[in-house]
């Protein structure tokens, strides 16, 4: 029991990081694209790129369990993501 709401956590985290993750990708290429901002695009790249690293190190110190739900919560967000973003595009 206490194992499968561990799991259902770290999902739910890989999820949360991964839609935070591909929406800050979408802004970013959004204001190099139109607004230039090349310092603030390439930090929050650096940012993001470090939170989501440091998430999915910090689960891999629980398990190798913990590390595959969020790894899953990260790809599930981007399938999301990318579907409302294709509609956005489109």
């Amino acid at each position: 029991m206490m194992q499968g709401l561990v799991l259902a956590f770290w999902l739910v985290v890989g999820i949360l990081a991964g839609i935070v993750y591909f929406m800050s990708i979408w802004w970013s290429a959004q204001r190099f694209t139109h607004e230039g901002g090349l310092t603030t695009t390439l930090a929050v790249a650096l940012l993001r790129l470090a939170t989501l690293g440091g998430l999915l190190v910090f689960a891999s110190f629980q398990g190798a369990g913990p590390l595959l739900a969020m790894a899953l919560g990260v790809v599930l967000a981007r399938f999301g993501v990318m579907r409302r973003f294709r509609a956005v595009a489109s």
